[in-house]
This record gives structure tokens, sequence and C-alpha cells, in this order.
């Protein structure tokens, strides 16, 4: 017997056009691959047991301090709006961080769009059954899947709120990459009036797997999670951090134009943009990209003193600097903690420097030219 979303998605124009051939492919075998995809797909969202996760969980979580801003934006769109939160990607901790952020605040809670990699074993019941996230197969080019995916999509925002990342997946460089317009284009084809776009931005002072992620640089091959896991475990030995989770002001989707190709991707860049003024600055980025090979305290003092001048006229998020003496105090222990940087006499000198750049590479976005704006809607 087929749910309520498998036959409102088989019911959708896009859907019956390509069981109808428009694919290239016969009917009866077109239908087995679209229901095979939308049997990858379904999921279910079980939050009583959904909330009991975090007490598991807490081993890795007492070392995040969550700390949340623009959470009324969320509570006021919530009220009378289906929600869309697009964020960037940093860490497999996002997908613990964010979602609890949103518990904090008491706000119903999203359905998660997610890497087909965190699907396998145990974890991947867990995703299906309790957490309700839906599984991803990123830069697949099959016009079955990805009429299905968007689909599916289109259809569960009339139940669920939805989270995903418009990177695709982490920054192995650090920087805040291209936006992907795949999920995008799918809310735009759900065609809801009341749907509204919350960009959220997660940044962090030091990232859990910033030495595997800064080590390749750039993703070649999807790995299998159960290797980043163990990863991850054996970087978390004496790991302390504060997550911060910035929502902004709701974008409404009023004449954007799901069938323009050039709108949606000049939504995209602008979703990315407010994503990217979102974005916590916080110490160890400033001192990253303050930092030559090596450097007095008072050096990089006044290098961090004249980038929070140029951040501050690009209007970038600085709530979290106080000021250039703080943030050289607070940037300097802990990428020494890190073994970024190592003291010698009054000098530091940089150890890592991949992983400084790692770091350095999370401020390029506000450093860059301004972006020259596309076409928008009228």
């Amino acid at each position: 017997m087929q749910d309520e979303i498998t036959q409102a998605v088989l019911s959708r124009e896009d859907v019956a056009r390509y069981l109808r051939g428009g694919g290239g492919e016969s009917g009866p075998q077109a239908r087995e691959r679209i229901h095979a995809y939308l049997d990858e797909l379904r999921t279910t969202q079980r939050y009583p047991i959904y909330r009991a996760l975090k007490h598991p969980l807490y081993p890795i979580l007492r070392k995040v301090e969550r700390l949340s801003e623009g959470a009324a934006y969320v509570h006021d769109a919530a009220r009378t709006n289906r929600v869309v939160y697009i964020s960037n990607h940093k860490s497999h901790l996002d997908y613990l961080v964010e979602p609890l952020v949103l518990e904090d605040n008491a706000i119903r809670p999203p359905v998660i769009a997610a890497g087909i990699n965190l699907f396998g074993g145990p974890l991947g019941m867990l995703h299906r059954h309790v957490t309700g996230a839906i599984p991803i197969r990123r830069n697949t080019k099959d016009p079955a899947y990805l009429v299905t995916l968007k689909a599916y999509v289109a259809e569960l925002l009339h139940r669920h709120d939805l989270f995903f990342y418009i990177e695709g997946g982490r920054s192995y460089s650090g920087e805040l990459k291209s936006p992907k317009t795949g999920l995008l284009h799918a809310c735009l084809q759900a065609n809801m009036k009341d749907l509204v776009i919350v960009p959220t931005a997660v940044a962090y002072d030091l990232v859990l797997e910033d030495r595997s992620l800064a080590r390749k640089g750039v993703k070649r091959h999807q790995r299998a999670f159960s290797r980043e896991l163990a990863e991850m475990v054996g970087s978390a030995v004496g790991y302390h951090t504060r997550a911060f989770v910035c929502f902004g002001a709701p974008i409404t989707l009023d004449g954007w134009d799901p069938h323009a190709r050039r709108e949606v991707l000049e939504l995209a860049h602008q979703i990315r943009e407010r994503i990217g003024l979102l974005h916590k600055v916080l110490p160890t980025a400033l001192v990253a990209a303050a930092m030559k090979p090596s450097a007095t305290h008072a050096e990089l003092e006044s290098r961090v003193d004249h980038l929070l001048s140029v951040l501050a006229a690009r209007g970038a998020n600085l709530g979290a600097v106080p000021s250039a003496r703080v943030a050289v105090e607070q940037g300097v222990a802990l990428l020494t903690l890190r073994s970024i940087l190592v003291p010698e006499g009054h000098r530091y000198r940089v150890r890592d420097r991949m992983l400084l750049r790692y770091y350095a590479r999370s401020l390029d976005h506000l450093l860059a030219p301004p972006r020259r704006a596309g076409t928008r809607p009228h």
C-alpha cells in the first residue's frame, strides 16, 4: 500500500511526464526506478525519541557550548509559515548542534537533508526512523533520481519544515563554498505561498574534524561515515568549543520563477550572501587571517584591529569579538591548544600552516570584492 506522500509524488505532473517516457525510459522501467528512489527517500520523524537522543550523545555534546542568535525571527516565521532553514556546513556536528539549538528555543523540529553516506548501518536506521533525515545522493545526474527527489521534497514541505545545507557537503577548505541549487529548486517547485527561507549560519571556535578536512582540501570521493566518525572520536580528546547558530530575517519566495535557472541561481547566491553576513566572526579566524610565519602579540593585535575595521564596513557579524586585544588573546590560546601555533619567546610561530589557512579562509567571503547581482524577480 502506498503512503500519502508517495501517492502525491506519483501524481505530480513532472513525475507523470517521466513515467510516460519523458526521460527516455519505458513506462515499467521508469516506474520501477522511481519507486526504488521513493523507498530510499522515505523517512519518519519520531520526535519524542529524537529528543531523548541527546542523552546518550552527552559525551560529545558537553564539549560544545551552544549559543544562538536571531531565534525571534524563527518564532515569528513558524507561527504562520512553513519554514525552510538553509545553512552553511562546517562539521558533522552541525546535524546535532543546529537542531538542538531549535529545540533549546522551543521551535518545532525540521526534517534534515543529509548525505547518503550517513545512512549506513545503525546510524542509517536512526536517521530513517527517528530523526527523519532524508538521504541525498549528491552530484548525481540521473534524471529519474532528480525528478523523484525534487517531487518528494516539494510534497514533504506540505507536512514538515526542512533543513538543508546550501553548499551541499562540508567545506574541506574552510571557506564558504558556492551554492548548490537542487533542493532550493525543489522548494520553489512546491509552489507554497506560506513558504519562507530562514538563512542560518553555524560557526565554531574550533571545528572537530578540522585536521582531516584541511588535510584533504577538497573532497575527492565519498568516504564511509564509520571512518569519519572514528577520526572525530580521536579528535575529541581535549576538545571544547563554542558553536554559534545565527538565524536571519525570513526570505519570501514571491516572484521567484522555479522555471528560470538564472533566477534560481540568483536566489541561491543571495541566500549564501545572507548566510555569510550572519556567520559569526570568531577569534580563531581573525588570528589565522592576521598571522604571518611568525608574529609578536603586538603585531597580531595591530593586524586584527585593521581586519575588524574592514569587516565592520562589510557588515560582518562581530558580536563575539569585543576588541582586537581580546580576539588575539582568545585566538592565540585556542590555536596554540590545537597545535597550530607555537610560542617562541615573545613571538608566535606557525606550526601547522595547512590548518591555519583552513581557519583563515572562513573570512574569505567577507573580504572578497562584492558580487554583481544577477537577475531578480519583478
